[in-house]
């Protein structure tokens, strides 16, 4: 090769490596940080970039996408002395790269034992049964303190949840034996609530009864009086006008006895006995008049 010619094929080279170490395209959702003469410089985001070759470095790559980050299982004491085991998995995501790259060293691993830390300070102030059955409230509070701490790392906490909280066999057995007691007790609770119910529904229905038997009791007693009152009220007036027609006729009596007579008579007749006897009553006056004297 011609060595006038090496010369500047060497410049185009180092051109070409130079132009090439300037040019950065940066994938979406990605972040790089960029350093110039060892101090921040700015933050490429997604597209095409140009840097100042040697000057300009890619200090970190990091991702603006959610990431999650595993809380390993450890054993935790509750407060009432329970050894138990926990793990969980903390969401996050890069709010700020020059924070999350200059203000901590590993903020995976930070966000980690942070978490564990913080998960054994909340359950150590829980009961176990608090503990098994307020997740909900033990991810917020975990969440809340992580997300405090770690916005000091340009790092924002979206949600923590705890996976899994395993207890010694037996307190699983006594926790199952205590779920069946209480299961029996309200059971008895139901039985004895229903059989209190039907006893008073059946003092409610006898008394109800005996009340509607008072009321058809008084309300035929009213019925009789009123029944005897009219009767009465009738026979007062058919003897004030008997009265009445006596004291207007002398013989008003006699037509009485007279009609009185003639309707036992009469009886006498229909009557199926065979011992009687009828007489005149001219007869029958005259014996009783003998028997007199």
């Amino acid at each position: 090769m011609d060595e006038t010619l090496i010369l500047p094929l060497a410049i185009i080279i180092f051109a070409i490596i130079i132009i090439g170490k300037g040019v950065r395209i940066v994938p979406q959702s990605e972040l790089y940080l960029v350093e110039r003469l060892g101090k921040y410089n700015t933050v490429l985001h997604g597209g095409f970039h140009v840097i100042i070759p040697v000057v300009d470095t890619i200090r970190a790559k990091l991702t603006s996408r959610e990431q999650l980050i595993d809380i390993e299982k450890q054993s935790v004491i509750t407060r009432d002395n329970v050894n138990i085991s926990i793990d969980g998995i903390v969401f996050c995501k890069v709010d700020d790269a020059q924070e999350a790259t200059y203000n901590v060293v590993d903020f995976k691993n930070a966000i980690a034992n942070l978490a564990m830390t913080t998960l054994r300070s909340e359950i150590g102030g829980m009961d176990l049964d608090d503990t098994l059955s307020n997740r909900e409230t033990l991810n917020a509070k975990l969440q809340n303190e992580l997300g405090s701490a770690a916005a000091n790392w340009g790092i924002k906490v979206t949600r923590v949840e705890i996976s899994d909280i395993s207890v010694p066999a037996e307190i699983e057995r006594a926790m199952n034996m205590q779920m069946e007691a209480e299961r029996e007790k309200r059971a008895i609770e139901t039985k004895a609530r229903a059989d209190k119910e039907a006893v008073i529904r059946k003092a409610e229905g006898f008394k109800q009864e005996e009340i509607l038997k008072a009321e058809a009791i008084e309300r035929m007693a009213d019925a009789k009086r009123y029944e005897q009152e009219q009767i009465a009220a009738g026979q007062k007036e058919a003897m004030v006008l008997i009265n009445e027609s006596m004291a207007q006729n002398e013989k008003a009596a006699e037509f009485l006895l007279a009609k009185d007579r003639i309707a036992a008579f009469k009886a006498l007749a229909e009557s199926s006995s065979n011992d009687k006897m009828i007489l005149p009553y001219d007869v029958a006056q005259m014996i009783g008049s003998t028997s007199v004297l």
